[in-house]
């Protein structure tokens, strides 16, 4: 069974589209469960204008009915209220009088080399793909994926743990989800109290120097069963499917799974997790720096995967480039922008791993209903003898 998810859509044209494929009929949804973490996706300091116009909430074109998925692919429509002012911009049809293109691409956006892969002369017809604005679509498709989780008993959830040179000091015992209730009342996300408002000090900080920031960003998973992904096939081990999925985040340049690069200077003895048995628990592990996962497998311990974020390439006093179509020097496009998006980028590694995650569960258990999947997975946590603790 395949799950698929494809989004269409421009930063400021009419709007976004979603389609998720391969879910099971059956499976209940709210509007709420479409639309919240939307909205979620919005927050943090640090955001531009742009968020002050946009209210984004999904609209369901296809695939559900009465509140319950059909089995069929679920489209999801994402309005930019933006496209108000930028209609002449950004018509899908030609107009009388030509619109001036751009030729001032930014460094560290996909600005030029689109240029040249695509052979365009403007700037526009590669950067409004590429912006991160359509993130939006993914973040609605990955709603649907993380309430598909849900009715199987697992949750995602994501924290900022580091912007700009500001770290959140590493927690004293393994999270839980409960941990994660209030996260979004911090204004940049942060479990830390202390570190949130040295965060916010420091976007401002950088702000008011024309800068922008970049950080990390935290996603956990709990109660998935032990056996997602394979240790059989290169593209089947989930670590590279997370890894890819991560990166895939636009601005987004490094992954780390469990402890990452940390356990790379640590003796073996010190750099796994140890194995122990008891007829309560079944197996288990007190230590977590695998991340939850073993040989390309998850291993019953939550899942946990960090993203690295560069700093946002459009920025408010534009570094040095080139005109496209004099060859000439020049500052770079300049556009609204954030200052930093490092909270938001966190709600769409959710998106992106609830999306992984779902997709391991539609190809180990299959199921035409949901009924026959959340079946197929008790079935298997009894052969094993697992269950979430």
């Amino acid at each position: 069974m395949t799950l698929r998810l494809i989004t269409a859509g421009e930063s400021h044209g009419p709007g976004l589209t979603c389609i998720v494929e391969g879910l099971p009929a059956g499976l209940a949804l709210s509007h709420e469960d479409v639309t919240a973490d939307m909205a979620r996706r919005q927050l943090g300091h640090g955001r531009g204008g742009r968020m002050k116009i946009e209210r984004d909430s999904a609209e369901v074109t296809a695939g559900v009915r009465h509140g319950r998925t059909l089995g069929g692919p679920i489209a999801l429509q994402v309005a930019n209220r933006d496209y108000a002012n930028w209609e002449e911009r950004m018509n899908p049809w030609p107009l009388e009088e030509a619109v001036p293109e751009v030729h001032l691409p930014r460094p560290g956006h996909a600005d030029l080399v689109g240029t040249q892969k695509f052979k365009q002369s403007d700037v526009r017809n590669i950067l409004e793909r590429a912006s991160a604005r359509e993130t939006a679509a993914r973040v609605a498709g990955g709603a649907l994926c993380k309430a598909f989780l849900r009715a199987l008993g697992v949750s995602v959830h994501s924290h900022v743990i580091q912007i700009a040179s500001v770290h959140a000091p590493e927690p004293s015992r393994m999270l839980t989800a409960e941990d994660f209730a209030q996260v979004d009342e911090s204004p940049v996300r942060c479990l830390d109290v202390d570190a949130s408002r040295a965060m916010v000090k420091e976007i401002d900080r950088l702000r008011k120097a024309n800068e922008s920031l970049g950080g990390v960003f935290e996603v956990q998973a709990f109660g998935l069963v032990p056996g997602l992904g394979s240790h059989v096939s290169w593209e089947e081990r989930l670590d590279g499917r997370l890894a890819m999925a991560i990166c895939s985040i636009q601005a987004l340049k490094g992954v780390s799974l469990g402890d990452g690069f940390a356990v790379a200077g640590l003796p073996g003895s010190q750099a796994h997790d140890e194995i122990f048995f008891s007829e309560e628990h079944g197996y288990f592990r007190e230590t977590n720096r695998a991340g939850g996962l073993e040989g390309g497998m998850t291993n019953g311990s939550p899942l946990l995967v960090r993203g690295a974020m560069k700093p946002l390439p459009t920025l408010t006093k534009p570094l040095r480039s080139v005109d496209t179509s004099t060859h000439e020097p020049a500052a770079a496009l300049r556009e609204r922008t954030d200052s930093c998006t490092v909270p938001a980028a966190g709600v769409v590694g959710e998106a992106m791993v609830a999306f992984v995650l779902a997709e391991a569960y539609r190809q180990k258990f299959g199921g035409d209903h949901i009924d026959d999947v959340i079946e197929a997975v008790r079935a298997y946590e009894r052969r094993i003898g697992w269950h979430s603790s």
